[in-house]
């Protein structure tokens, strides 16, 4: 359970103000169809979320060391300090497509979500949990409680949430999680 709810929260806080949520937004505004947006979002994420935690979890059992973890702990900090820098999506970005609502959301959730802050994440919780299923599970639910009101409420909704608070939330609880795989790294908590 502590593989889903972290992986949970974190994507979750982190897709907050991101420019995959931004897109949402953008493709609920220009296509004004909810459920195909929806369903788009939660394919790509599947997809490319359960590759990133597989890729996670096979580099941490092919590289099961202390230097390993390390880097995972490292990685961790470094995503709190990338969240806290605010992503922008310009209309130049939007996809232009003619395949539908689904299909749109679907390729262009996907490629934009290729090196985004949570996708980084999704590998470094496969790494850290080494369990792709559970995962996967709690990143997609993240990025849907995420970006699913945003495509029903879209500016309303970035206008009365505090992005900079929501921003610094997330940049601490990667940081906590980073210092944590640190300590129990090097034995100050539990085994290594």
């Amino acid at each position: 359970m502590e593989a889903l709810f972290t992986s949970t929260a974190v994507v979750a806080l982190a897709e907050i103000g991101d420019k995959t949520q931004l897109l949402a937004i953008l493709l609920a505004t220009r296509f004004k169809r909810p459920l195909p947006i929806i369903l788009g979002i939660l394919v790509a994420t599947l997809a490319n979320h359960a590759l990133a935690a597989l890729l996670g979890a096979q580099a941490a059992a092919f590289l099961d060391s202390d230097i390993f973890r390390y880097v995972i702990g490292a990685s961790f900090v470094a995503m709190a300090a990338w969240t806290l820098i605010p992503d922008k999506f310009e209309d130049d970005d939007a996809p232009k497509s003619h395949a539908g609502a689904f299909m749109t959301t679907l390729i262009a959730f996907f490629l934009v979500e290729m090196g985004d802050k949570t996708q980084v994440a999704t590998i470094a919780l496969g790494a850290r949990f080494h369990d792709v299923f559970t995962v996967t599970a709690g990143t997609t639910l993240g990025m849907m409680i995420a970006n699913v009101p945003a495509i029903f409420l879209g500016h309303e909704l970035l206008k009365r949430v505090d992005l900079n608070k929501v921003r610094m939330i997330a940049a601490a609880l990667f940081l906590v999680i980073g210092l944590w795989v640190l300590a129990q790294t090097a034995g100050l908590f539990g085994a290594g």
